[in-house]
């Protein structure tokens, strides 16, 4: 079992740790539910340096980025940020990264941490014409803090004008005592906030500075599980839940960064062109319980004759709504919002409304 560089902190604080993506992580330290409501109303730091990340330089860097990538690379400026996938050459997907255009000729990939090595082997085999890869995932660390309450616990720490920073934007600056540290604009969260990118052996040091400054405006350390319930009720994707090597990215709604640039020939993009022309069969939409339950991955969902339309990937109690929120792929015509299905939870129907994430507001 792999451990991050802040694992001696995360045992110190008394985190619960769990495997996943054969790392060692904090699941959660005072509770997923109060971790999940300090990220929604305050802030909330999480360790994810069990992410991948990849430097793609030299000439035939972006060659190699239009190649495997959904999105269009050659548009992204230095000093942004953007969502995309792999597309597998069968119609599914490798994993979904964020692309950083982080200077002329030289891009950091940022990917899951279980797809890590499948990733690599991804990138290698189609870097027929030449990029120059470096594998930098071992050697960095990642710092996530979000909330409504981050930015001005980050500013009072940072040389960065965070208000010249939007979102999906990123640049390099002093946090702390530490130099070049990557901060990002960026979060899996839908509550704001910031990543930051330091060396391994920074990430200690910086986690600390930031639980210290940040005491006093409510931030507290969070794990996996207010992670995912906090996705969730943004209606993110998560790799291996709800989008894998078998699901069409189209039917999973990713058809907003599948980029038909005239000219641009790019893995999968004759099937996928079809798929968003003639449509897919069943699509990945929000659902909410309308009776007490929660809909867990694997649950049928089924219309009022008992017909099975469709399945839950992802599900939840939502700690905002107090109720069962998932995903789920649905079939054509039950996929349509406010649509009244069932979730079969052990052999009873708990009705349930298909809704639009995210499923919150105000937040």
């Amino acid at each position: 079992m792999q451990k991050t560089p802040l694992y001696d902190k995360h045992v110190a604080l008394g985190a619960k740790m769990v495997p996943f993506a054969d790392f060692a992580m904090p699941v959660e330290y005072s509770g997923i539910q109060q971790e999940h409501m300090a990220v929604r109303e305050a802030a909330g730091i999480f360790d994810v340096s069990h992410m991948g990340e990849f430097w793609v330089k030299g000439p035939r860097a972006l060659a190699l980025l239009q190649k495997v990538c959904s999105t269009d690379v050659a548009g992204l400026p230095i000093g942004k940020a953007q969502y995309c996938y792999f597309p597998n050459g069968r119609g599914g997907v490798v994993d979904d990264l964020l692309v950083y255009a982080y200077e002329a000729q030289k891009y950091l990939l940022v990917v899951n941490a279980g797809n890590i090595q499948k990733d690599w082997d991804w990138l290698q085999t189609n870097n027929s014409m030449g990029a120059e890869l470096e594998n930098a995932s071992k050697h960095m660390a990642l710092l996530a803090i979000q909330g409504p309450r981050a930015q001005s616990i980050l500013q009072a720490l940072t040389s960065v004008n965070l208000n010249d920073l939007p979102a999906f934007s990123f640049t390099t600056g002093r946090v702390g005592a530490w130099e070049q540290v990557i901060v990002s604009h960026t979060g899996y969260t839908g509550a704001g906030g910031y990543e930051l990118y330091v060396a391994a052996e920074q990430a200690p040091g910086l986690w600390d500075l930031l639980l210290q400054e940040g005491a006093e405006k409510g931030l507290i350390p969070c794990g996996l599980g207010a992670r995912d319930s906090l996705r969730l009720e943004m209606g993110f994707c998560l790799y291996g839940k709800d989008i894998d090597e078998q699901t069409s990215p189209i039917a999973a709604g990713l058809g907003w960064v599948t980029h038909l640039t005239d000219g641009r020939e790019f893995i999968d993009r004759e099937i996928l062109e079809r798929q968003m022309k003639e449509g897919v069969a069943e699509r990945l939409k929000g659902i909410v319980l309308l009776e007490r339950g929660i809909p867990r991955s694997g649950y049928q969902l089924v219309n009022e004759a008992g017909e099975e339309v469709g399945r839950v990937t992802s599900g939840s109690q939502s700690p905002v709504l107090k109720q069962g929120i998932g995903l789920a792929y649905v079939t054509k015509p039950y996929w349509k919002p406010g649509s009244r299905l069932f979730v079969r939870i052990r052999n009873k129907d708990i009705a349930a409304e298909i809704r639009k994430p995210p499923f919150i507001e105000g937040f």
